[in-house]
């Protein structure tokens, strides 16, 4: 059994999909390009895919991951190339290596997210940020299945910024773009938690929904205060050639392939 492990985007408009959306579209993908799936055994057998703390529905993501397990080697890359022909334009798988190492969900510890708040002004947002940052801890509530829950939206924040907006961005509105950094610890700490701890300290409310992406997703490094590839330890134990075919260039004969 091979292991594949990828990374997709939710971009545009399938910004909406909820997760459960996308594993229909995702195992449609996987029938259309014939992938050779391994199956759980029982009485319903499904695909043997795992994923990996999905985005929320709602925002964008440029890093969401998930694992596959086939009954026959695939080259990486191709795959990657069949699945992206049968998937919607805003879902596209972007990385693909094969999993040679073990807890790719254990190295998923932080997310970077970027916030764009549109009528808000810069200057209004810095201050905001400032007293996030300032506050040893930040109250917030969610609501739960089983009611309101009160829980510290500030201890997940490991970086939380203020941007310029970009220089080139069409009409004069004012516009706040928020970087930050966040922790997956429990209770999650999602983005919107962090605009709902800006509006207890600052009074910051946009007039509109904030835009929320996930620029990246990984193992946070305590002194860097980056968040790291996942997949990276996965590609340094790749060969420098995929089996497949390294195997079928030591078998060709002498001079094939020239002209």
């Amino acid at each position: 059994m091979q292991r594949i492990r990828l990374r997709y985007t939710k971009r545009g408009r399938l910004r909406f999909t909820s997760h459960r959306d996308f594993q229909r579209a995702f195992e449609r993908a996987l029938r259309r390009s014939e992938v050779p799936m391994a199956y759980s055994a029982g009485f319903t057998p499904h695909p043997k895919v795992s994923y990996a703390n999905a985005a929320p529905t709602g925002t964008g993501s440029e890093a969401e991951f998930l694992e596959i397990a086939l009954t026959e080697a695939r080259d990486p890359d191709l795959l990657r190339e069949l699945l992206n022909d049968s998937l919607p334009d805003g879902l596209d798988i972007t990385d693909a290596v094969e999993a040679r190492t073990s807890g790719l969900a254990e190295r998923l510890t932080a997310s970077v997210w970027e916030m764009r708040l549109d009528g808000v002004e810069p200057d209004e947002a810095r201050k905001a940020v400032d007293a996030f940052n300032a506050a040893e801890s930040v109250e917030v509530q969610r609501k739960a299945k089983n009611g309101i829950r009160t829980f510290d939206a500030r201890s997940a924040v490991a970086d939380l910024q203020a941007l310029d907006p970009p220089a080139d961005r069409p009409g004069d509105k004012p516009c706040a773009i928020l970087r930050l950094v966040v922790r997956h610890v429990t209770p999650a700490v999602r983005p919107d938690d962090v605009l709902s701890g800006l509006r207890a300290v600052a009074d910051l409310a946009p007039p509109v929904p904030a835009a929320v992406t996930r620029l990246a997703q990984g193992l946070f490094d305590e002194e860097s205060g980056t968040v790291t590839d996942p997949l990276a330890p996965d590609r340094e134990a790749a060969p420098t050639a995929y089996p497949a075919v390294a195997a079928a260039v030591a078998t060709a004969p002498e001079g094939a392939g020239s002209a």
